[in-house]
């Protein structure tokens, strides 16, 4: 069984595979570079990171690459610096531009005027057709086993069908998506391919400090949990001291607002304790995982990643 050939725009990747956009600080461009000269597409996370940071890490990341390689940027819509980001990358010419928490019809305009295809985040039929009749190149399906915050109650393989009968663009699964196994389900589903993020984060190239990476290979079921983040939606975590701190409605004090999101609730700052974790101490900070961190027993290269996820797929017939 061969992976399906996936095609956005000019990008033709030997593997159906995009690494997920993480912040902070999570999927830079280490990870990125890795996965695209791996044979997947590479996202760098322009989350929480600045705009001379964001330039350093896209040309860093197109200097690594061998062959022909793919980069993208993600860029949040809830986050005040949205605009900016997504300039800059397409300044930069990056492969494409990837968005979510939100829609914004300017990002389509955008990328058509630069000829730089953007690709939309979703968790709904509904919202999946808006995005390609604005322009959306390709849609990414999110369910609800994704790691950070959530844009369903829903799981992947419920919302995957619906969204595939109602778009022609090719559509993207992620959430949850661990194995060949996944992946091969997913595409005799409809996808075009599949969105992997928690997997590549316990990889000898992901731009977590190691801290982070031990977390997620230490963690167990029990250990996952939901928490309300400051932008009023729920989001998976590993728990740990800052889980309990703002277990409930529990506030933290915000010791310097840097307005970061277009809308919060002030409870605690999701972005310092993101930058808390990226610093190495994720005891005292939020850590983002997927619902199948726990099936995760080591840290490995991404190219082994990706020789694995070959082999499972390959021998589903």
């Amino acid at each position: 069984m061969n992976f399906p050939q996936l095609k956005i725009g000019h990008m033709a990747p030997k593997f159906p595979i995009l690494q997920g956009g993480m912040g902070v600080g999570i999927s830079l461009s280490g990870l990125a570079s890795a996965v695209a000269n791996a044979g997947g597409i590479g996202i760098i996370s322009g989350t929480g990171i600045t705009i001379e940071e964001l330039k350093l890490h896209i040309r860093k990341a197109k200097a690594a690459i061998k062959n022909e390689g793919y980069i993208g940027v993600n860029v949040l819509f809830a986050m005040n610096d949205f605009a900016e980001k997504m300039k800059v990358a397409l300044e930069e010419k990056v492969d494409f531009i990837i968005s979510g928490a939100g829609i914004s019809r300017d990002m389509y305009s955008w990328g058509k005027e630069a000829g730089i295809p953007v690709i939309s985040i979703v968790s709904t039929a509904r919202l999946a057709k808006m995005s390609e009749r604005l322009g959306a190149s390709a849609v990414v399906v999110e369910g609800h086993e994704a790691g950070g915050h959530l844009g369903t109650e829903r799981p992947l393989f419920a919302i995957l069908p619906e969204v595939v009968e109602a778009v022609k663009i090719p559509v993207i699964a992620a959430g949850g998506i661990m194995t060949g196994k996944d992946i091969a389900r997913a595409v005799q589903m409809g996808a075009s391919g599949v969105q992997m993020g928690t997997r590549f984060v316990a990889s000898n190239e992901c731009d977590a400090p190691l801290t982070f990476k031990e977390k997620y290979v230490q963690a167990k079921k029990e250990d996952i949990i939901m928490v309300k983040t400051t932008v009023g939606l729920e989001g998976r975590a590993i728990k740990n001291r800052f889980s309990e701190l703002i277990s409930g409605d529990k506030k933290v004090k915000i010791k310097k607002c840097i307005d970061c999101l277009k809308n919060c609730s002030y409870r605690f700052c999701t972005m310092d304790s993101l930058v808390t974790s990226m610093n190495g101490d994720c005891e005292n900070g939020l850590v983002f995982a997927g619902a199948r961190v726990a099936e995760i027993e080591d840290i490995l290269p991404v190219q082994t990643i990706f020789d694995n996820l070959k082999m499972e797929y390959e021998s589903c017939n």
